[in-house]
């Protein structure tokens, strides 16, 4: 559990041995599944959670992993509402939860899964937030200045909406990870898992442009050569946080509400669904495992194609 807080020490045998299966967990979830770093928090933090509930309610001392029961991870749960915890962040932490006590079985270390009765809660669909083409392109054309982070900014818009990629596959982004003959990329999506993305027009020359005066950031470090692609003022790898406060900066000027990157990966999705392309297709694209995360932005295109409707037909409903 590098890096991951570590949970309230008591030296019973129990609690021990809650450490030794948590730490155990942890790295299968490092070296075997391969999730991210920040995945990685999420989980430890999910975890920590029912931790302290456990030592809480029932002491550590009492309760080892194997005598968790399903009605000890019922009254968790209803811990959690009683908190106003929204269904989503309650979602995420069954499935932690799952996760952990399927590890357990799965290496014999309990004779039955607890959590295999835990349903997730019913969550509203939420429309992803897009921007339209035309705020996009204004946003990429809003400033003439021509210094090198500018230059770098305007290749990381491009990138995003040219590809779709997640912030985290940008950050990680390396040169070895780009095929400018055949304009693709090499994204290492979700535990692990890589896919090849077409590179457009407009993303391959935002991109070489950077690249011509990447070099002037470097000389600011004493780094002879940095892998990732995108870097800071000083010349190191530009973190996830200061990409988002780039794209902000930018977005901004054509949106109140979407300014992130990710509202940049919906429009990429949302516009190819828009011109045709074929919805499977588009699930590659993005990386998803399921078709059904995808399908959440055909729901985006009809709701536009009811308000163009709306709009311009003469025997349309427009109260």
């Amino acid at each position: 559990m590098n890096k991951i807080k570590k949970m309230s020490e008591i030296k019973s045998a129990q609690s021990n041995e809650w450490d030794k299966l948590l730490d155990q967990y942890f790295h299968h979830l490092k070296t075997e599944r391969t999730y991210s770093f920040y995945t990685l928090v999420s989980y430890g933090s999910d975890i920590n959670q029912f931790y302290i509930f456990i030592d809480q309610q029932y002491g550590l001392n009492v309760i080892a992993p194997n005598q968790v029961t399903k009605p000890i991870l019922r009254a968790y749960l209803g811990f959690l509402r009683k908190k106003s915890y929204m269904a989503t962040s309650i979602n995420r932490k069954i499935a932690c939860l799952k996760s952990f006590f399927g590890y357990l079985y799965q290496h014999q270390v309990i004779a039955a899964n607890p959590a295999n009765s835990l349903y997730s809660l019913k969550t509203e669909k939420k429309i992803p937030n897009t921007l339209s083409y035309e705020s996009i392109k204004e946003a990429l054309t809003a400033t003439e200045q021509d210094s090198v982070l500018i230059i770098r900014d305007l290749a990381i818009l491009e990138m995003f909406y040219g590809t779709g990629i997640r912030l985290s596959e940008l950050a990680s982004l390396k040169f070895g990870n780009i095929d400018f003959t055949n304009r693709l990329i090499k994204v290492s999506g979700k535990g692990g898992k890589e896919r090849l993305v077409p590179l457009g027009e407009m993303a391959t020359h935002a991109l070489t442009k950077y690249l011509e005066v990447r070099a002037k950031l470097l000389q600011k470090t004493i780094a002879k050569d940095v892998a990732q692609i995108f870097l800071n003022k000083h010349g190191k790898p530009l973190s996830r946080r200061g990409i988002q406060r780039r794209v902000a900066k930018h977005l901004r000027l054509v949106s109140v509400s979407g300014t992130s990157p990710h509202v940049l990966r919906h429009s990429f999705a949302t516009h190819l669904l828009d011109q045709g392309a074929d919805l499977v297709a588009v699930k590659e694209l993005l990386g998803h495992a399921k078709l059904s995360t995808t399908q959440i932005y055909t729901q985006v295109s009809t709701e536009r194609l009811k308000e163009i409707y709306r709009r311009a037909h003469p025997r349309a409903d427009r109260d």
